[in-house]
């Protein structure tokens, strides 16, 4: 990869400040909004914008709009991204100032999770009715089942299972499926709905969908059902899902397409307000996986929400030897 030497300059000019450095480093931890940024580096919003501008100009870090919300990530790929990586790979951990950094992302997160756990408590019982409030349930069902299809499953394991609606409406034709959640309120009606299901080969956890523990290409069918909104890292929740799916498996991501409904976030702990196709095959191209459908569901209304299935599928080892 080259670059001329007026490009290189710019890029080294925009990583070469403190500030701009400590942005890039907790950029490199995962995608985070102005406001969230201004909040751990304790600077002015106006302040922590102009270094941004200068760091997205320089390709090393790329702006999305999300609703009213602005967040920012490491450049995907090129010089910018390149030279990014090489730089944080030399930060001490034991940098006092990098240090601190992460210690108050630590602290965003924490907020996050708390507000967010503290969402699902209140709202454990009614789950499946909060979120049938958009698009009828039994059209995105029947349009699941025609992703998946007809065919048995070994194992079927399910991120953020909820209250195990994608287990009690799959788990009959796998062999065996495992259901992963951080809520215990969740887990609990998850375990009387899988039980009412009469699925006695599924099992419950409590686990984190960024780092399930379990093994690497060991399930038949992965599903991410409308978790990737809450989440502050959406690409690595999908790179660990990918990470979980055999060749010749698949993963069948359940979401929102990209609105505009911004009370979402302040009553619903909604954190990104849908997911655009570019951006998803893109996860999925980065997790080894190929697109096989993205379908989309409108709502009933021009006030809802337009629900998307995309459905991606490992290659054989046979496919990828003869490509």
């Amino acid at each position: 990869m080259t670059v001329s030497s007026g490009e290189a300059v710019e890029i080294l000019r925009a990583a070469g400040e403190p500030t701009r450095l400590r942005i890039l480093a907790l950029l490199g931890r995962e995608e985070l909004s102005v406001l969230e940024l201004c909040s751990i580096l304790n600077q002015s919003q106006p302040r922590v914008s102009r270094h941004l501008k200068l760091l997205a100009e320089a390709g090393l870090i790329e702006r999305f709009p999300d609703g009213a919300w602005v967040f920012y990530r490491l450049a995907a790929h090129g010089a910018g991204r390149f030279l990014a990586d090489q730089l944080l790979a030399l930060i001490d951990p034991a940098d006092a100032a990098h240090r601190r950094d992460a210690e108050q992302l630590s602290r965003v997160e924490t907020e996050r999770s708390t507000e967010a756990a503290a969402y699902f408590a209140r709202n454990a019982a009614r789950w499946d009715e909060i979120r049938s409030l958009h698009v009828a349930e039994a059209d995105v069902e029947a349009a699941i089942h025609k992703a998946v299809g007809a065919a048995p499953l070994g194992l079927l394991v399910d991120l953020g299972a909820g209250t195990g609606r994608m287990l009690t409406l799959l788990g009959g034709r796998a062999s065996r499926s495992v259901g992963l959640d951080l809520s215990q309120q969740m887990l609990n009606i998850a375990r009387v709905n899988v039980g009412e299901a009469g699925l006695p080969f599924c099992e419950l956890r409590h686990g984190d969908i960024f780092a399930t523990g379990l093994p690497g290409g060991c399930a038949d069918l992965v599903t991410v059902h409308q978790v990737l909104h809450y989440l502050g890292d959406p690409a690595a929740a999908v790179g660990e899902a990918a990470r979980l799916v055999a060749p010749g498996g698949r993963l069948l991501i359940v979401d929102f397409a990209p609105h505009k409904l911004e009370y979402l976030r302040e009553q619903h702990q909604h954190r990104r307000l849908g997911f655009s196709d570019e951006e998803i095959v893109r996860w999925l191209d980065i997790g080894g996986l190929e697109l096989e459908s993205a379908a989309a569901l409108p709502p009933a209304s021009d006030a809802g929400l337009t629900v998307k299935i995309w459905t991606a599928r490992r290659p054989a080892v046979a496919e990828r030897s003869a490509a």
